[in-house]
């Protein structure tokens, strides 16, 4: 079955429900790169997500865009927190793309309280994204963060500016900590209200790596079964109203595009506390 699809908040844009994670191209190849688009057009994901510091990913791109011209809508990051430094990232991106705008700019985890009051206050990078906005070279401006303050950072930037998406972490287990999960079920109902587009990320996250040699592709281990890559991803989607980026693992993404696929109901409680039992699971974030 396809990927079912929803309206990206306010944005116009039908997307899939599994948005292709861009951190996955950093440090492949082009041909490998390719084969991924294959997976990604036969999976029918329409929506891509990369930054300005993803490695290759913009440059892995280019190509993907040229051969499915109007089929994706594109996102992109930056990490500046001035508006000049952001303007010249932005322009980079858009070269290294071959674009001349992208669908959705954001700024990239913005939850350090010293760069959040930077990129919002006069001068900041949202200066630039706005300008950029009125120009035509961004239809759209978002945020994203990592760790457990940031949905309640996220909370307070949509006191600031009318975002258009937000993106953050949301898996089960992240979700048993009392206060992302107050915080995070009080954001997700502030952007219902306003018709943003809420992403997450971590979904099949396992447990940090420690000091364990890192075997897989993404900065914390990932869960590698198909069994339990299916829990993991039908628990986000079974959240009625968002979106799961994919996995930063190029050898992963088939299992994800797989289990979103057949996707139909969300596992009990009593499933994933097996799971995270079995699979020795721990927080990624403390």
């Amino acid at each position: 079955m396809p990927i079912s699809k929803l309206p990206f908040g306010r944005t116009g844009h039908e997307s899939s429900r599994i948005l292709f994670g861009g951190a996955a191209l950093s440090r492949v190849t082009q041909p490998e790169a390719d084969q991924v688009f294959d997976l990604v057009m036969q999976a029918g994901v329409n929506h891509l997500d990369v930054a300005a510091s993803y490695g290759a990913a913009e440059d892995r791109v280019r190509p993907w865009l040229e051969r499915a011209p109007g089929h994706f809508f594109l996102a992109t990051k930056t990490g500046e927190r001035t508006a000049a430094k952001a303007r010249e990232e932005l322009e980079r991106s858009l070269e290294r793309m071959g674009v001349d705008h992208v669908d959705l700019w954001q700024f990239h985890n913005l939850v350090d309280p010293i760069a959040w009051d930077e990129v919002l206050s006069p001068g900041g990078a949202l200066e630039a994204a706005v300008q950029a906005r009125s120009e035509g070279l961004v239809r759209h401006i978002g945020v994203t963060g990592h760790g457990l303050q940031v949905a309640a950072t996220h909370r307070r930037s949509l006191e600031r500016f009318d975002f258009d998406s937000v993106l953050l972490p949301y898996n089960f287990i992240t979700a048993q900590n009392e206060y992302y999960s107050a915080n995070f079920e009080a954001l997700v109902a502030t952007c219902a209200e306003r018709n943003m587009a809420v992403q997450t990320i971590k979904a099949v996250a396992a447990a940090p790596w420690g000091g364990r040699p890192h075997t897989r592709n993404p900065w914390y281990e990932p869960l590698e079964s198909q069994a339990d890559i299916d829990l993991a991803v039908w628990w986000v989607l079974g959240r009625p109203g968002i979106f799961l980026n994919s996995v930063s693992d190029i050898n992963l993404l088939p299992l994800v595009l797989d289990a979103a696929a057949r996707f139909e109901s969300r596992p009990s409680d009593e499933d994933m506390r097996a799971m995270v039992e079995r699979r020795n699971m721990e927080p990624l974030f403390v």
